[in-house]
């Protein structure tokens, strides 16, 4: 793949750097601010970016909100962020790019880049289209859902395959984690979509709004 770092760390930098290069990855541009990532993924339409949330001059959300800006000017490029502390809020603005059913979005913590295997599969799906997220971000968002939201129709066991499709599994991987069959996690996914009101669309879109309904207030 070939793909765009953003991080104002030069150790973590050039450590994805190296780490993404013996992978077999291209490293197109490696920088250290929002107006760099945002040029660089104009220039070069990576195949997914790397970014972390806070970087100069403020180290607030610059990251961020050049993430949301790069997604503005290349539609659907695939954004990973990185972030040391769950954010809500930038998660939240994130996901907001997710409109008209274009995935590619993923939110870690910077700790998940130490469990290479899952932040390089993280990284994947992500760039296939996918949308990633840490699984203590969703537990933060669902901590903040309303009460009388539109999941509250959902049964114990639908509400556990919709809290593994936030985190980016395929039904294959949700049967495998919760030791059920591929066909009952079907079952449950086209239950979630009803009592959610999605109606027929393209999998991958419905997928997305399913786990946006999950993680709005």
């Amino acid at each position: 793949m070939r793909i765009v770092i953003a991080d104002d760390a030069v150790l973590l930098r050039e450590g994805l750097v190296r780490l993404l290069s013996e992978q077999g990855h291209r490293v197109v541009a490696a920088v250290g601010d929002g107006d760099a990532l945002v040029e660089a993924v104009v220039t070069h339409r990576p195949d997914v970016s790397i970014v972390d949330v806070r970087m100069p001059p403020s180290h607030t959300d610059e990251g961020l909100r050049a993430a949301v800006e790069a997604r503005r000017l290349v539609p659907r490029t695939p954004i990973l962020v990185l972030s040391q502390y769950v954010e809500v809020s930038y998660a939240d603005d994130l996901l907001d790019t997710t409109g008209g059913g274009g995935g590619g979005i993923g939110y870690l913590l910077k700790d998940r880049v130490a469990a290479i295997d899952e932040f390089l599969d993280a990284l994947t799906r992500v760039a296939g289209g996918g949308t990633v997220l840490d699984p203590e971000v969703v537990g933060q968002l669902f901590a903040r859902r309303r009460r009388d939201d539109p999941l509250r129709h959902l049964t114990p066991r639908e509400r556990e395959v919709l809290a593994l499709m936030a985190e980016g599994h395929s039904n294959t991987a949700i049967a495998r984690t919760l030791v059920v069959s591929d066909g009952a996690v079907e079952k449950h996914v086209r239950n979630i979509f009803t009592k959610l009101d999605l109606p027929p669309d393209t999998e991958q879109h419905r997928r997305v709004r399913a786990v946006l309904a999950y993680l709005r207030d």
